[in-house]
């Protein structure tokens, strides 16, 4: 694993939170949710890639094809 994957993750999730704020403050409560709910899709994609990866790297390594 790379340490980039982190630091990418971490700049979604703040980019997510000024996002929100900035529409909670303007009253927009709904796309606040929204954008808070986008931003969990976008990391839980880069996670299941790497999932993906991780059992693409183990059925190689024992050999399961």
């Amino acid at each position: 694993m790379d340490v980039s994957i982190l630091f990418k993750i971490g700049a979604i999730g703040i980019l997510t939170t000024v996002i929100s704020q900035l529409f909670q403050h303007q009253g927009r409560g709904d796309l606040a949710t929204l954008t808070g709910l986008a931003g969990l899709v976008i990391v839980l994609v880069i996670v299941l890639g790497m999932v993906g990866n991780l059992f693409d790297t183990l059925k190689t390594l024992f050999d399961l094809n």
